[in-house]
């Protein structure tokens, strides 16, 4: 399950777009069939801890207000932060003046890059995601271990359901600089969950 996190978080080193550059797709499927296809072309691929940052506002359940996904607000940008092979991994579009359109857009970019493994391009996706590798956070965190990121002691040696409901926890509290609290961002919480489950053997 995808899973929703407010406001959006911008990764660092992908460039905007100008706002007066934006404009309106022609996609015309629902907001909820486009994060079904997003979600079944992402396990497809094989994404792990998939969640979308944006600023569509959440109910109170968490998820996003999707009465608000085809409206023109002031950034509908949208990130989607993974896991792939054990690589932190993010892909973001802004290039379309609502979330959902973003969404979609997005939606299809992955559809297409999963076309080159079906037709035997493996190696050719895998220099595509290079791409998509994230880059470090600006935190500077990733010095600290992936126990003391998520909240364990250094000697401690948790499950893997620990260690997804520590993580599930931290992303709660993240805000879009990431938080200050804790002094950790997304990228800081991916990397920790992927060496995390490296070491755990997941």
């Amino acid at each position: 399950m995808i899973t929703g996190k407010y406001p959006l978080n911008w990764p660092p080193g992908w460039a905007r777009t100008r706002k007066e550059r934006r404009d309106y797709g022609r996609f015309k499927t629902t907001y909820s069939k486009t994060m079904d296809r997003l979600e079944k072309e992402l396990n497809l691929l094989g994404a792990k801890a998939v969640f979308i940052s944006s600023n569509l506002p959440l109910r109170k359940d968490g998820s996003p207000r999707t009465d608000v996904a085809r409206m023109r607000i002031e950034d509908p940008g949208v990130a989607v932060y993974f896991t792939l092979r054990g690589k932190p991994m993010v892909m973001a579009r802004d290039g379309y003046a609502s979330v959902y359109d973003n969404l979609h857009s997005m939606q299809l970019a992955v559809a297409h890059l999963r076309g080159l493994e079906r037709h035997g391009g493996g190696s050719m996706m895998e220099r595509a995601f290079e791409g998509f590798v994230a880059l470090p956070a600006p935190s500077g965190q990733q010095a600290k271990t992936w126990r003391e990121l998520l909240g364990f002691m250094p000697d401690a040696h948790p499950t893997l359901q620990q260690v997804t409901a520590n993580y599930r926890d931290r992303i709660r509290r993240l805000g879009p600089d990431g938080n200050a609290e804790f002094n950790f961002t997304v990228l800081d919480l991916n990397h920790a969950r992927a060496e995390a489950k490296k070491e755990l053997g997941a």
